[in-house]
């Protein structure tokens, strides 16, 4: 490497690790976000389009890929698309937005693999277009096998790409790359660990609810019992996980500052709205035991596919997805909050607080974190009072 090079490298070295400000990073950051906010705002609608395929049956209204009836994608008729069934519709419009989004995850490592973009982002913006490569190669793979199992894993992984989208969003942030993130309270431990436990149940209840969408026909009733009883389950534990986190964020660690707030905010609504579009999935797929039990709605009919069926079927699977990726959010903040503060253990190891700056270890580079960090300490507490 030339001198002019390990010049660049210190520079940002420094930058990273809190000791300098560069505007050239900062610019840089600004294209890194614009395309990673691009990729997560459209490929929500993708999760949303790929689960109305599944709620028509649609996977297989375009039987070749990666073409369109033996057409390139982008070349097939646009009359015949618009005006053909709709299941060709769904599926073939659903192949147009995942390129789509594919382009943009071209566009997130051109803008990342810039001067003054860190090492880390460059890389993780790799391992986002690898993602999104990956996931068209699995619903290519559901078409020419034809695959119930492949169709099951391909609805798993998008909300997955989903949640690398939201973090390369939260990372690229101008919140997470500056000192707007003021914590002046250590964040409990546990805060981190409800967060934790969160992510891991929604991303549970996701493969649950794949189970139950994706059954067989053939399938005993016993199975299907089975999976609904589970899946009945985790909604208990997830609701109970966000109801207790939404209270515990009226408490002073939690409401210091907005970015490690809102997300709680939000978890909240999703999972009112979540319960709600889940009885009425039940109900549109079953009308039971409601029909029976309660008048008027006796006279219901079940429409397969039909217009509102589908959309409230569609909202439930895509409303998960929308957990999932606050959920993501939610925990990066936390951590990040727990790095600025100092997480307290739960043990009694407290925190001191030292004016140093850390080099952060994710892929938005270092915060460039001014005044106090907590910087971890294994003092106890009463020694702690004493240096006090």
């Amino acid at each position: 490497m030339n001198r002019s090079g390990r010049g660049v490298d210190a520079k940002m070295d420094m930058v990273d690790s809190g000791l300098a400000s560069d505007p050239n990073r900062d610019v840089a950051m600004g294209r890194v976000r614009f395309w990673a906010r691009l990729l997560a705002f459209f490929t929500f609608p993708l999760i949303w389009l790929g689960g109305l395929v599944t709620t028509q049956d649609a996977g297989m209204a375009v039987p070749d890929w990666p073409g369109t009836f033996g057409y390139n994608l982008w070349l097939y008729p646009i009359s015949t698309w618009l005006l053909g069934p709709f299941d060709l519709f769904v599926e073939h419009g659903h192949r147009l937005l995942a390129t789509f989004v594919g382009l943009l995850a071209i566009c997130l490592v051109g803008s990342a693999w810039r001067p003054h973009v860190s090492r880390s982002m460059r890389w993780w913006s790799v391992g986002v277009l690898a993602a999104v490569i990956g996931q068209g190669i699995l619903g290519g793979l559901r078409v020419r096998l034809d695959e119930r199992v492949m169709a099951m894993i391909h609805g798993c992984t998008g909300p997955l790409f989903f949640a690398m989208a939201v973090a390369t969003a939260v990372w690229a942030g101008r919140t997470w790359n500056s000192s707007k993130l003021q914590i002046g309270q250590a964040v409990p431990g546990r805060w981190l660990w409800m967060s934790r436990a969160i992510l891991a149940a929604v991303l549970t209840q996701l493969v649950l609810g794949a189970q139950v969408r994706h059954i067989v026909p053939w399938a005993l009733p016993s199975q299907f019992t089975f999976w609904v009883h589970l899946h009945l389950t985790f909604a208990a534990v997830v609701t109970l996980l966000i109801v207790a986190a939404w209270l515990g964020r009226w408490s002073k660690p939690l409401r210091q500052s907005k970015a490690i707030r809102w997300p709680v905010d939000g978890l909240a609504a999703l999972l009112l709205l979540q319960l709600s579009l889940g009885v009425g999935t039940w109900f549109v797929s079953y009308a039971s035991p409601w029909a029976i039990s309660l008048g008027g709605l006796d006279r219901y009919v079940l429409q397969a596919k039909g217009y509102f069926e589908s959309w409230v079927i569609t909202g439930h699977q895509a409303t998960g997805s929308l957990l999932i990726g606050l959920s993501t959010a939610w925990w990066l903040w936390m951590g990040e909050a727990g790095r600025r503060s100092g997480i307290q253990s739960e043990e009694g190891v407290s925190t001191v607080a030292g004016r140093q700056s850390i080099r952060a270890s994710l892929p938005g580079g270092a915060s460039q974190v001014h005044g106090t960090i907590g910087i971890p300490s294994t003092v106890s507490a009463g020694e702690n009072r004493e240096l006090g």
